[in-house]
């Protein structure tokens, strides 16, 4: 992932390390509880401990009791950094902060995320709700959504992602929920907010699919049900993140946008034309969106 440092773009300047508070727990209850340890194991790694001046993973590695995977496992849990380990089944390995929260993309998407808290989120002045948005199809759009959700709910806040791509959904095979009902049935009146599906082993995270695929995206989406539920949301939700069709093939992003608020252009590194990225920061402009910043993936 890169980013090309303008005025009107967000640069990746570094990863961020753990916000969340510790739990108080021992580091050795965690392993117990996970069954990582027995009691004569702890036991066993206290001496070592004692003996060597370490800290007690350290020591439970160098006896050969625990692996650097279990300890990273249990440290999470004890600063309530939540990733995956083995589930739930089915969930895609797109989700790279998820299941890999130590890899340079990882902290690549945290470094955004620390921009996007300078930059954008301000939820006195309501701006708490971002779509996520791209020229044109295949530039990364939804892969950057689904994971910026992870990296805010591993921060603690309460974040909801949004599939409003009525065109080509991707967010419920990301995540393998169900898209029986979602973000069409909640704007045909079939449903409400409970269509979000909160998402097991990321404490905080929430995803509400696109739903069956309607006959009519854009008239569904300027309908002043999609702004009642963005309202609802917002007095339930920290984080707001949507994921919208490309903006150059579809009107939907700019009903999308405009009802946002804000947005952040995604574009791909070595695919986007300069001429598509002009043309779609001039559609967001004319739909009164601020575009806060301009990402370019590289992965």
């Amino acid at each position: 992932m890169l980013v090309q440092p303008t005025d009107n773009v967000l640069p990746i300047d570094g990863g961020s390390s753990m916000h969340s508070m510790s739990t108080g727990r021992h580091i050795g209850a965690i392993l117990i509880d996970d069954g990582k340890l027995s009691s004569a194991d702890a036991e066993q790694v206290l001496r070592r401990q004692r003996e060597l001046g370490w800290r007690f993973g350290e020591a439970a590695i160098e006896l050969n009791l625990i692996t650097d995977a279990d300890l990273k496992q249990a440290l999470a849990k004890q600063y309530e950094f939540p990733y995956l380990v083995s589930g739930p089944e089915g969930v895609s390995k797109e989700l790279i902060a998820a299941w890999d929260p130590f890899h340079p993309v990882s902290e690549e998407l945290r470094a955004v995320r620390t921009q996007l808290l300078i930059r954008w989120f301000n939820p006195g002045a309501g701006r708490r709700t971002l779509a996520i948005t791209s020229p044109c199809a295949r530039e990364g759009r939804s892969f950057i959504a689904a994971n910026l959700a992870v990296v805010f709910s591993q921060l603690g806040h309460r974040t909801l992602l949004v599939d409003a791509d009525f065109r080509a959904p991707r967010q419920q095979a990301i995540f393998n929920i169900s898209d029986r009902f979602g973000l069409s049935s909640v704007l045909s009146g079939r449903s409400d907010l409970s269509a979000a599906a909160p998402v097991a082993g990321l404490t905080g995270l929430a995803v509400m699919p696109a739903g069956p695929l309607p006959p009519n995206p854009l008239e569904l989406l300027s309908r002043g049900s999609f702004a009642a539920l963005l309202a609802k949301a917002q007095a339930e939700y920290d984080v707001i993140l949507i994921d919208t069709p490309p903006v150059t093939e579809y009107s939907d992003a700019t009903a999308i946008t405009f009802r946002a608020g804000d947005a952040l252009l995604i574009s791909r590194k070595d695919a986007t034309r300069l001429a598509d990225t002009e043309r779609a920061m001039r559609d967001l402009s004319d739909a009164s969106a601020r575009v806060i910043g301009s990402l370019m993936n590289a992965y």
